[in-house]
């Protein structure tokens, strides 16, 4: 049941990444709003102590199926030069500012 969560959760998650990283171009603008974006969700979801059948869904599936660290370094090699550099430090440091906003955020609720 539980890898059937996780299985649902990705179905979301992944379209979601694939419409959003289409707003690619030279600069990798599409992964990394997907990535900060999942990262305060997961940070939200991880804050909240969710149970394991909603953590299977929400954290696992839908946040792994949403962000990719793979499509990330890729993209970090591939980079132009001159933008390399900015993609990889925007999107550490927007990650995990956004997995901390999310915490406090579901800090903040419980």
């Amino acid at each position: 049941m539980t890898a059937l969560l996780v299985a649902l959760g990705a179905a979301a998650g992944a379209p979601l990444r694939y419409l959003l990283a289409r707003l690619d171009g030279v600069f990798p603008r599409g992964m990394l709003l997907v990535n900060t974006l999942g990262s305060v969700a997961f940070g939200l979801f991880a804050a909240l102590s969710l149970g394991e059948a909603a953590w299977a869904l929400l954290g696992t599936g839908l946040c792994g199926g949403f962000t990719s660290f793979s499509s990330f370094a890729v993209q970090a090699v591939e980079a132009p030069r001159r933008v390399r550099t900015a993609y990889v430090l925007a999107t550490t440091v927007l990650a995990i500012g956004g997995c901390a906003a999310g915490w406090a955020l579901g800090a903040a609720l419980v």
